[in-house]
């Protein structure tokens, strides 16, 4: 585990899901200020029982306005943020022919335009601040390569990598790193009604070289890295990881 500077302030968008508040839990071992935000209250309010300490809020990540006011007051309570976790998306697999018009703006509300809004809000102040700091978003495994029935999602989490790009290269004068994460399916409670049965997940398993579907703990720990002292010198990039599944054909299994 890399060690983060004690004190630091991170905020968590989307604390509560699978990636959130496994990553919210090593930063907690590891004495950081954790504020964050999500939709559902029960799961915050047991996430602030499982960490004590940590400062949360319900609120709508498609809402510029309540991420805006969200990140003036952690600014105003805090003086600072040091780090910015966008945890937030959606699960989409569906072929175009049959997505909705409502489908499609979900998808790209949820997953792209709440990470615009974030990094708006969050831009504006750590851009200020001595320092800089760092903001991580997360992708998919199918922005990277042709992956049936994901058109939406592929599109949306695409534009968040070439989001990521541009930021990095914007704010890089400034001192703030930028970058993402693209895993493939990953074991959470987003992922769970396509894994839901024993052969559902056995199939997702066998799409992966490596012969799994990765752990919150996983892209966990890449997100720990890249928040760390010891990703200073790492700015727009998109890591993946997904067992192999972008960039190798998997050996046929016994």
């Amino acid at each position: 585990m890399q060690s983060n500077t004690p004190e630091k302030c991170i905020v968590i968008g989307g604390i509560s899901g699978g990636i959130g508040s496994t990553l919210a839990a090593s930063l907690h071992k590891q004495e950081a200020l954790l504020c964050g935000y999500a939709r559902s209250a029960d799961k915050l309010q047991a996430l602030e029982a499982d960490l004590p300490g940590i400062q949360t809020q319900v609120l709508d990540a498609t809402e510029p306005e309540a991420i805006n006011a969200f990140i003036n007051q952690t600014i105003a309570n805090h003086g600072r943020i040091d780090a910015y976790v966008h945890a937030i998306g959606s699960i989409l697999i569906k072929p175009a022919h049959l997505t909705s018009p409502e489908n499609w703006a979900q998808t790209l509300q949820t997953n792209l335009s709440s990470a615009f809004y974030a990094l708006s809000a969050v831009a504006k102040h750590m851009q200020k601040q001595p320092g800089g700091g760092t903001c991580l978003f997360f992708s998919t495994a199918a922005a990277q390569t042709g992956i049936a029935n994901h058109e939406a999602i592929a599109a949306a989490k695409g534009g968040i990598e070439a989001m990521v790009r541009s930021a990095a290269a914007t704010y890089a004068p400034r001192g703030i790193r930028i970058n993402a994460i693209a895993p493939s399916l990953t074991d959470t409670p987003l992922a769970k009604p396509i894994i839901s049965s024993e052969q559902a997940l056995q199939i997702s398993k066998r799409m992966h070289p490596l012969g799994d579907i990765a752990h919150s703990g996983d892209v966990a720990s890449l997100a720990d890295w890249l928040l760390s002292e010891s990703a200073r010198f790492v700015t727009g990039q998109v890591f993946v990881i997904d067992g192999g599944l972008s960039t190798i054909v998997p050996k046929p299994r016994a």
